[in-house]
């Protein structure tokens, strides 16, 4: 997403940008996604309370995760970071009512994670793991059927 996009200017590296994990896993390229928002944003990374799950996807894609999560719940995250990241803007992107809840509290802008893509040109999927799963299951029935 070009730092215009965002921003509504050409200042690059202004923002600070983290995705909920709900957000994450609606992107069908999370790397792709990290890979293009490292263009217009001075930090990046995951912010949710699952932080064993953070670490397996920031692993399984090779994500840029610029935060440490160690031991701490988003809430203060996400406060602490509003007061030792000085960007102008700080941006969550998520997928859920709670995700925009936890950001609006602080000093963070939400972004639901489809308007984000959309702006952005990243390509969401419904849920990435209930297709595969459900593929994964009915793979046998149609083999049985062929």
């Amino acid at each position: 997403m070009p730092s215009s996009h965002m921003n509504g200017d050409s200042d690059t590296g202004k923002i600070t940008l983290a995705f909920s994990l709900s957000a994450i896993e609606r992107l069908e390229d999370p790397k792709a996604a990290f890979e293009d928002a490292q263009n217009w944003s001075q930090s990046i990374g995951l912010i949710d309370d699952d932080t064993d799950r953070i670490e397996r996807i920031v692993t399984e894609y090779d994500l840029r995760q610029d935060f440490d999560i160690q031991g701490r719940d988003k809430w203060f995250l996400l406060e602490e970071i509003c007061e030792t990241v000085p960007t102008p803007r700080h941006v969550y992107v998520g997928a859920s009512d709670e995700d925009m809840r936890v950001s609006t509290l602080f000093c963070w802008e939400y972004v639901r994670v489809s308007k984000a893509a959309e702006r952005a040109d990243w390509k969401v999927s419904e849920t990435r793991s209930d297709p595969g799963l459900v593929a994964r299951l009915l793979a046998p029935v149609r083999d049985l059927i062929d």
